[in-house]
């Protein structure tokens, strides 16, 4: 054994080729659903946005609420501050009623707060949701890495061993177990890398779902290919009446007429109703009433300030909701093309590059154990067929990643499609 395969060896035996698992019993393997659903149940930005909703409904309460009344007492006619004496004694009620159609106006308006918070909350579970899957995959696709590089690294040492015993026998050249040694030394440098995307996947999971970041997580799915999508029309009618954006927006534009009419009844003030009684000793009690109400004398002002900024505001959310409709058009259009386009890059590299890849590894592994091609050869076609097994792997992900997307675009699940069965991940380490 010459020291270049010595030291290649080593290595490989010093360096574990895979991170060491966790026990069992503190492993939890999750499939995709499960992870959406811890997402949903324990992420932090979920329950933040679960206590602006209840702020919104409280702050509902709150606008139409009734003023609380006033009670007043009055001593006159004492001989120092601050004394109680036998002087005049007089005691107000004062209460302040607003008019009913106001009240009405205003909940109409605090309930476009509390639907537009709720919708809100309603977008932020689909955002989580479709990040959960991404981040699923992602951990997928690294472990699918991990694994295609942890095969590739045990052929590369079985080649590096038959290329060396080759070179004693006198049958090639010292360049060819070289080379074939530095083949073996890549690969173990690219599954080095592979553990650290492993790492750093399983951290982005256990965050989403609000779990502590080194928690071990054990996929129980497989990469697959997610069945054909629905037709463009349909998930643009489907984003039209599902997407949260567009029907907070319509609660925004409710709220905001009923914040014009509101301002438009500044005529209208709210009554001031004070009960008085006068009690003087040696006179009898007397009692008055007053009513009051504010005088909008100065009624260009209201015109020009809440009234004009109400109807500015309509206008305003008026652009918005047409802006706002290309924007969800243009969203579902760019990720159906993305979801299109990944499908037909997993049946092509499927259909053609893999099987390509691996006629050509056969041939030239076939060869060079007849002596009929040199050890580049083959260590060309191995890594042609390594990096085919990880674009795979990667257009997978990648074809799941933009389903999620494109349900996040079209506001929930997908049209029914046609049936199409899923495309498996083919055996580990291609044909040998």
């Amino acid at each position: 054994m010459t020291a270049a395969l010595a030291a290649v060896l080593c290595l490989s035996q010093a360096m574990p080729a895979r991170a060491p698992a966790a026990p069992a019993e503190t492993a939890q393997a999750l499939s995709r659903g499960q992870a959406v659903e811890e997402a949903l149940a324990h992420n932090p930005q979920l329950e933040a946005a679960r206590q602006q909703v209840a702020e919104a409904r409280a702050g509902a309460v709150q606008a139409t609420a009734l003023p609380d009344p006033s009670l007043t007492t009055t001593f006159d006619e004492l001989r120092q501050p601050f004394g109680v004496g036998a002087g005049t004694r007089e005691v107000n009620l004062g209460l302040t009623v607003p008019l009913p159609q106001k009240q009405v106006l205003r909940a109409r308006v605090a309930r476009g707060d509390v639907r537009t918070a709720e919708l809100a909350y309603t977008t932020l579970r689909q955002q989580v949701a479709a990040q959960a899957v991404q981040g699923y995959d992602a951990l997928l696709v690294a472990l699918r890495h991990a694994r295609d590089l942890e095969e590739a690294h045990q052929v590369a040492l079985d080649f590096v061993r038959r290329t060396e015993a080759r070179y004693q026998g006198g049958t090639v050249a010292r360049l060819d177990v070289v080379k074939a040694t530095v083949d073996a030394s890549q690969v173990q440098n690219d599954l080095i890398a592979a553990q650290r995307d492993i790492t750093n996947a399983r951290a982005a999971l256990n965050r989403l779902m609000g779990r502590a970041l080194g928690a071990d997580v054990e996929p129980a799915d497989t990469l697959a290919a997610p069945p054909p999508i629905a037709d463009l029309e349909a998930l643009r009618a489907r984003a039209a009446a599902s997407r949260p954006e567009l029907q907070a927006l319509a609660a925004q534009r409710t709220a905001s007429r009923a914040a014009t009419q509101l301002a438009r009844q500044f005529w209208l003030p709210d009554l001031s109703l004070e009960f008085a009684r006068t009690a003087d000793p040696g006179n009898p009690s007397s009692y008055s009433t007053s009513v009051g109400f504010a005088l909008p004398l100065f009624f260009w002002q209201h015109r020009g300030g809440e009234v004009a900024l109400a109807l500015h505001r309509e206008r305003e959310l008026a652009a918005q909701a047409l802006d706002l409709s290309a924007q969800v058009e243009q969203e579902v259009r760019t990720a159906w093309a993305n979801a299109s386009t990944a499908l037909q890059q997993v049946a092509f590299i499927r259909d053609q590059l893999l099987p390509v890849t691996e006629q050509a590894y056969r041939i030239a592994s076939s060869s060079y154990a007849l002596g009929g091609s040199s050890a580049l050869e083959v260590l060309d076609a191995r890594r042609a067929l390594l990096n085919a097994q990880q674009q795979y792997a990667e257009a997978l992900g990648a074809a799941n990643d933009a389903v999620a997307e494109l349900e996040l675009a079209a506001g929930g699940s997908l049209p029914a499609a046609p049936a199409a069965n899923p495309v498996p991940m083919p055996a580990p380490g291609g044909a040998r």
